[in-house]
């Protein structure tokens, strides 16, 4: 089994202790969730909000993959 990635969201606030860059986004079983590192609160988005990789005019200029 792989290990699974997880980032953190630079400058994300908690929605339930209001604590700054705390929060982290993994992917379990296909969904992307969040999970606050000091109150453990998870939530995830749904997916017709949609997310900011989604957006019509961005443009990628590389992907960086670390082995």
């Amino acid at each position: 089994m792989a290990r699974q990635k997880k980032r953190f969201i630079a400058g994300a606030v908690c929605p339930k202790c209001e604590a700054m860059d705390t929060l982290m986004l993994f992917i379990e079983n296909d969904i992307e969730q969040v999970e606050c590192v000091q109150c453990k609160h998870r939530f995830s988005e749904p997916k017709e909000q949609g997310g900011g990789s989604e957006r019509q005019f961005d443009q990628v200029i590389g992907v960086f993959k670390p082995d």
